[in-house]
């Protein structure tokens, strides 16, 4: 596939230095080396969902497999489609927003009501590349109004009598069953979607697809045999679910005002992302890869560089303990007391 063809998650990211730091072992440590229950209370599992059963279903026995309180899927499925549900466990629940919007890949079915010649249904099919009008469809879960959703990239797979097999790649939200009907009114013959299933969703592919069998043969072989390979093998640190956002390395001595609420200050900051936008989602990580909160840009990577003092991001979500790290700031009462 070219390079156009590709999710705006699947965009390679590169980190620029701030400023020199070093990180003390004695607090935190990599998500891949958390203990085994904090591993998966902070974890994702890539479920590769079967036709039948709802999302909600797929998270809910997820849940319930694992013995974790809570467990949230980032985009419904409707029941006959299958593939890709990454599914965030426990106190990773909390970067589902961050996962939902991002892009999603897949395969389709598009049955034709009549065959229509080839050239034509490539040619169609290409056209509806870029911001295309949708109107949810009657059974939908958001209100029923005209808007707008991208569609990064269709490609047609194969063409045989009034069937149409193509990968696409669009933005979170959009109706692929809409799609379908569309495609079939500007052929002018009709068509419907007959099949389809999730191949990508944000940094999310096949290649890390577990299914809910999979699942339960590792918990159950580390709950009878203590071996924990399995499900380290089947789950992901949480970090997985939010590498398609722009990172920003903390200090170690500001991550435990981060995680207090306070908003990360330009001093604190010791590499970024190389193109990071004002307003844009962010995650926030520790020097060791552990993520400590999503956060909203209130400065330009060029202006971070540029600048000794300010606010640099707002946290919106904060998935990191307060205490995993040293407390490095002090109240200003707290500065007239000493």
């Amino acid at each position: 596939m070219s390079s156009a063809g590709k999710l705006p998650s699947e965009v390679e990211r590169t980190l620029v230095r701030k400023s020199g730091a070093w990180t003390n072992p004695s607090y935190g440590c990599p998500p891949e080396k958390r203990p085994i229950l904090e591993y998966i209370e902070k974890g994702v599992v890539n479920i590769d969902k079967p036709s039948g059963p709802t999302s909600h279903e797929v998270a809910a026995w997820v849940k319930t497999i694992l013995g974790v309180h809570t467990a949230g899927h980032a985009g419904s499925l409707d029941p006959k489609v299958t593939g890709l549900l990454p599914t965030l466990l426990g106190k990773a629940t909390l970067a589902v927003p961050a996962l939902r919007l991002s892009g999603k890949e897949y395969i389709c079915h598009l049955k034709l009501h009549r065959a229509m010649p080839q050239k034509l249904v490539r040619q169609v099919c290409e056209e509806f590349t870029g911001p295309i009008y949708q109107m949810p469809p009657i059974k939908s879960a958001v209100k029923r109004v005209i808007r707008v959703r991208t569609i990064y990239y269709i490609e047609v797979l194969e063409i045989e009598g009034t069937s149409v097999l193509f990968r696409v790649g669009c933005e979170a939200g959009t109706y692929i069953r809409k799609l379908c009907h569309d495609i079939g009114l500007a052929l002018g013959c009709g068509g419907h979607m007959q099949g389809l299933r999730r191949t990508k969703a944000g940094p999310f592919t096949e290649k890390t697809l577990v299914t809910l069998h999979e699942l339960k043969d590792a918990y159950a072989f580390w709950k009878e045999d203590g071996d924990e390979s399995g499900l380290r093998r089947v789950i992901m640190p949480m970090e997985s679910a939010v590498s398609h956002l722009p990172k920003i390395i903390l200090r170690d001595s500001a991550v435990d005002a981060i995680c207090s609420g306070a908003s990360l200050a330009v001093p604190g900051i010791t590499s970024l992302d190389s193109n990071l936008s004002k307003g844009e989602l962010a995650g926030l990580f520790t020097l060791k890869g552990e993520l400590v909160a999503l956060a909203k840009a209130e400065m330009t990577t060029e202006e971070i560089l540029k600048a000794s003092a300010g606010i640099a991001a707002s946290p919106i979500r904060v998935l990191m303990e307060a205490g995993t790290y040293p407390k490095g700031w002090t109240k200003k009462e707290e500065k007239v007391q000493l």
